[in-house]
């Protein structure tokens, strides 16, 4: 149960008290119950959660005046209340208090900031043709999922060497189903051609299973199962076929070597390895399934000068497993503060019990070695550049003569051809460079535009964007306004948008509209900001080409935007508009006509005929196409 006691009595008039003896108000009211404490400022902005065995022995910690490291001395003289959510369970708390703060974000928590899903290799299971692909997401469908893979390139790279040994179809069941002759893949030996009957189903059947054992860990037996076959064909003079066969073993070591490290060991485990230094710290991953290396991926979680290593580990194990499966064993390289309430947490997650080890020797410490030696590097780079980032947002305060350098800049930036697909596109940068996690994409709607009007595509997306900033996060605690905006266009576009930012209220948030110059030329960027003349900037200060980064930034995400949309409307299906029709049905119809222009033409008789569809449904799809 919630509670949120004592209340202050004190006047109005006067702040809330805060401190140690605001903690040692709420020893009264607690047991000795497991459960999660939020300690909350003047203003109710969580500054940190935590998990307890004891509630009433954990706050009586804080309550103490003194004995505290500077970053937990500085919370308590923050804190001004406090709120608790007792558990079963010490377990329960662990769970609790990480998802929470993931929520929440409070200011003096560990925080993993990049918190994005990890793509899987997909065989679906509900076609006599399996479909190999990536996936990413929630496994609703029928199938077998092989991952975690660390990036999507490390899922692209392994599902074209697999094509090419096991040349399984990656093509949708729709466009499966209306093929009449092989695609491109067939003839460059990359499929076999089940859509067109070029493979029996035991067969291709066959293959599936190969690739479903390859990915299972037990490629050394497909191996010797293809030189075995490469070796029978080329005794019986099939030189073709033997030469095809070889060309797939080259594959398949090509898959393993490209893998790097492959350990004999470990089956399946997770790498995790910590290097902190200065204040910051960075947590490499190493993702080990079926004694295959599938990629690794850096972390960079928030923390304080005085936060510990087994604070950081424990933190980033809790909020990092929050929303993803365990792997049977997490290897480390540093213990944690609780490992035992952490396997125990995960195991009942997994169902199935989940190890946590410290290697000190063998091979397994030999993987630890690696990771953290690419957590050393990654961490060295990361803050090399963010010495380079944090000097050039000084420049940029000083070339625009901001206050202090900008935390947040957001860049905007229109996509369009002739006012078709027309899409806005907002990136953001700070510190840390492109925070691609803060990436938005505007589908612009205003049905009273003018085809190609840039200045009313820039208004409507900057009137959504502060409609929904005064609606989520009016008191601007949460981090999500700009300390600058950057507007793709020039003195028009610069109005337009300090027209719709005058009628939300806000007029404090410095906006630059960057124009290029004379002759269009990079390099030759003119600025504008309301009320002042247009200035340039030298042809080579290290702010301009800052500058022009973002910007181009935003012109790509904008381009790829575009033509997502574009790709999209092209692509549509007019099957898909017609109430009734699901993707069986539209399979059934596709499969009997060949293609939507010949479903359109069909008189009734033909679309009462097809296996599937009744006469309510025909008459549904003939009206659809004769109606319109």
């Amino acid at each position: 149960m919630e509670k949120n006691e004592p209340s202050s009595h004190a006047q109005i008039e006067h702040p809330a008290p805060v401190g140690h003896e605001v903690i040692q108000g709420y020893l009264k009211t607690l047991d000795s119950s497991p459960g999660v404490y939020r300690m909350l400022d003047r203003e109710s902005r969580v500054l940190y959660v935590g998990k307890a065995r004891n509630l009433r022995a954990r706050v009586s910690n804080y309550a103490r005046p003194s004995g505290h490291s500077s970053r937990i001395a500085r919370m308590i003289s923050m804190t001004a209340s406090m709120m608790f959510l007792t558990t079963r369970t010490e377990t329960e708390a662990l769970l609790l208090e990480q998802n929470l703060i993931k929520q929440l974000k409070p200011k003096f928590n560990v925080l993993l900031r990049d918190d994005k899903s990890f793509p899987n290799i997909f065989v679906t299971g509900d076609h006599a043709y399996a479909q190999i692909k990536k996936h990413r997401g929630a496994k609703k469908q029928k199938g077998a999922y092989y991952g975690p893979f660390a990036s999507a390139g490390a899922v692209n790279r392994t599902l074209n060497q697999l094509q090419k040994v096991f040349l399984l179809r990656n093509c949708t069941d729709s466009m499966f189903e209306s093929r009449t002759r092989p695609c491109l893949l067939y003839q460059i030996k990359r499929c076999s051609g089940p859509c067109v009957g070029l493979i029996s189903e035991a067969d291709y059947a066959q293959s599936v299973k190969d690739a479903e054992r390859f990915l299972s860990g037990k490629s050394t037996d497909i191996q010797a199962k293809l030189a075995d076959q490469m070796q029978q064909a080329s005794e019986e003079m099939e030189f073709e076929r033997a030469a095809a066969l070889r060309d797939r073993i080259r594959a398949m070591t090509q898959v393993q070597s490209a893998q790097g490290i492959n350990p004999r060991g470990v089956t399946e485990a997770d790498i995790i390895a910590l290097h902190m230094d200065s204040g910051q710290a960075c947590v490499q991953v190493f993702f080990i399934r079926a004694n295959q290396n599938w990629g690794n991926r850096d972390f960079y979680p928030r923390v304080g000068a005085d936060v510990d290593a087994a604070e950081v580990l424990e933190a980033f194990l809790g909020q990092f497993y929050d929303t993803k499966e365990p792997p049977r064993q997490l290897i480390l390289s540093n213990e944690i503060e609780n490992p035992d309430l952490m396997a125990e947490a995960l195991t009942q997650k997994l169902g199935r019990k989940v190890e946590l080890l410290v290697p000190q020797r063998g091979e397994k410490a030999e993987l630890v070695d690696s990771a953290l030696r690419n957590a050393r590097e990654s961490l060295a780079r990361k803050m090399a550049e963010s010495a380079t980032q944090a000097k050039l947002l000084r420049g940029l305060a000083e070339a625009f003569e901001l206050s202090e350098p900008p935390e947040r800049i957001e860049v905007y930036d229109n996509s369009h051809i002739q006012g078709t697909n027309a899409v806005g596109a907002m990136i953001v940068a700070g510190p840390d460079g492109f925070m691609k996690n803060s990436y938005r994409k505007f589908n612009i709607r205003g049905d009273d535009l003018t085809p190609g009007d840039d200045f009313g595509m820039m208004k409507e997306v900057l009137h959504r964007r502060f409609r929904r900033l005064l609606s989520e996060d009016p008191d601007r605690a949460k981090g999500m306004w700009p300390d600058l905006l950057l507007i793709d266009g020039g003195a028009g576009q610069v109005n337009a948008v300090a027209q719709i930012m005058a009628e939300h209220g806000v007029e404090d948030i410095p906006m630059v509209g960057v124009a290029k110059g004379v002759d269009r030329d990079a390099g030759k960027e003119e600025f504008y900001r309301v009320g002042q003349r247009p200035f340039a900037l030298r042809h080579n200060d290290p702010v301009l080409y800052f500058v022009q980064r973002m910007r181009d930034e935003a012109h790509r995400f904008a381009i790829g935007t575009h033509r997502a949309k574009r790709a999209k409307s092209n692509m549509k299906n007019p099957l898909d508009d017609i109430p009734g029709v699901g993707a069986s049905r539209k399979r059934a119809l596709l499969a009997h006509f060949g293609s939507a222009k010949a479903v359109s033409r069909a008189n009734l008789a033909d679309l009462k005929a097809v296996d599937g569809v009744s006469e309510g449904l025909a008459q549904k799809v003939y009206d659809f196409f004769h109606d319109q």
